[in-house]
């Protein structure tokens, strides 16, 4: 685990959203984002007490960082989870794993997302990470799309076994 906190860079994104790192207080919002969604309607659970949890977990971890965009008016309006990975493999390169990533409604098309990612590629940079990485399920084609106009490349497979 890396000793430290993540270096940030600054918080403003385009257009006129700022990114922090979340705080209870931002659970239901987050929550709410992690619901509205094709997928999350049917994998997401109601269970506050789980995402509290999982929220404690990451807001404990040095090497977690779970952020939060605002609008101009304070609104979340999106998230995403960024983890540094150490390993041995591509000669030690530490990782930048990038997770659960939404965006509202309201502001897809707008930018904010590509400025989110943008943010984080630069947090991978600022912690001497040699590789960005993310996953997306097989059916979000418009994701798939929108991860490959900001440069990545579907290199692997991916595959998960579910455990519950």
């Amino acid at each position: 685990m890396n000793p430290t906190p993540l270096v940030l860079p600054p918080a403003d994104l385009a257009p006129g959203c700022t990114i922090r790192k979340a705080v209870r207080d931002d659970l239901p919002a987050l929550v709410e984002l992690l619901h509205d969604d094709m997928l999350g309607q049917t994998r997401e659970r109601h269970d506050d007490g789980a995402y509290l949890r999982g929220f404690e977990a990451v807001d404990a971890d040095p090497a977690q960082f779970l952020a939060v965009v605002e609008d101009a008016d304070g609104a979340v309006v999106g998230m995403m989870q960024l983890s540094l990975i150490p390993g041995i493999s591509r000669g030690g390169r530490l990782r930048l794993n990038i997770e659960g990533v939404r965006i509202s409604r309201s502001l897809r098309g707008q930018g904010v997302g590509s400025a989110m990612i943008g943010w984080a590629t630069e947090v991978g940079r600022l912690n001497s990470a040699g590789l960005v990485q993310l996953t997306t399920d097989a059916r979000r084609t418009d994701a798939q799309r929108f991860y490959a106009r900001l440069g990545f490349v579907a290199s692997h497979v991916g595959m998960k076994l579910e455990l519950d």
